[in-house]
């Protein structure tokens, strides 16, 4: 029921802003008028709590074939995500690891999963589909997703998506365009149930 009324709404939202935008296209054609759309200004990162025995991070993707290509992941995310990783640690949250077969031997060492973490291979980019993720996730009485990854227009926004739609609510350092999906939260509120909030590796506190 939820995953129906996630397609329907999101569905609806897209069907309106086309519209929308027709009609306006619509009008300017027959005034002979320009028009200019504008983005909605980007929110601020909002500074979230968290309970450690609730919550789970999610890492998406820093391996080495893929880290290898990108710069910027070595270069940029690597340094903001292993301070992050050793206060996920202490703080003792369970820590669930999604990536392609071939990569699941080959995390990047400073954020490798350990023994007890959670794994699942996936076949798809949301790593919910086919895999047992909801189920082990569940069975630690997970309710919030810290979302982490190398890919925001594959794995995360995916799996975001994936998330919401089994009743997660998502946490995400960065990246605008997930706030649309599913449940929207296009003021960025502060954990609005099973919808994502945007924020900053540095403004992540655990209770």
């Amino acid at each position: 029921m939820t995953l129906f009324r996630t397609v329907l709404l999101t569905s609806g939202v897209a069907l309106a802003l086309l519209n929308g935008a027709a009609d306006a296209a619509q009008n300017a054609r027959a005034s002979g008028k320009m028009i200019s759309l504008q983005m909605p200004a980007t929110p601020e990162p909002a500074r979230v709590t968290l309970d450690p025995k609730t919550t789970a991070l999610m890492v998406l993707d820093y391996v080495e074939d893929i880290c290898n290509n990108q710069p910027s992941c070595k270069a940029k995310m690597l340094p903001a995500m292993t301070p992050f990783m050793e206060k996920v640690r202490k703080a003792g949250l369970t820590v669930a690891y999604g990536t392609r077969a071939q990569n699941m031997t080959k995390w990047l060492k400073e954020v490798a999963p350990g023994a007890n973490d959670i794994k699942v291979i996936n076949t798809a980019q949301d790593r919910f589909y086919g895999t047992d993720l909801d189920k082990q996730l569940k069975a630690k009485g997970i309710k919030t997703l810290i979302m982490v990854g190398w890919k925001i227009s594959g794995s995360i926004t995916y799996t975001s998506v994936g998330a919401m739609a089994h009743d997660y609510t998502v946490v995400i350092p960065g990246f605008y365009n997930v706030l649309n999906s599913g449940n929207a939260n296009l003021a960025n509120e502060p954990l609005k149930a099973n919808a994502v909030t945007l924020t900053r590796t540095d403004m992540i506190t655990f209770q």
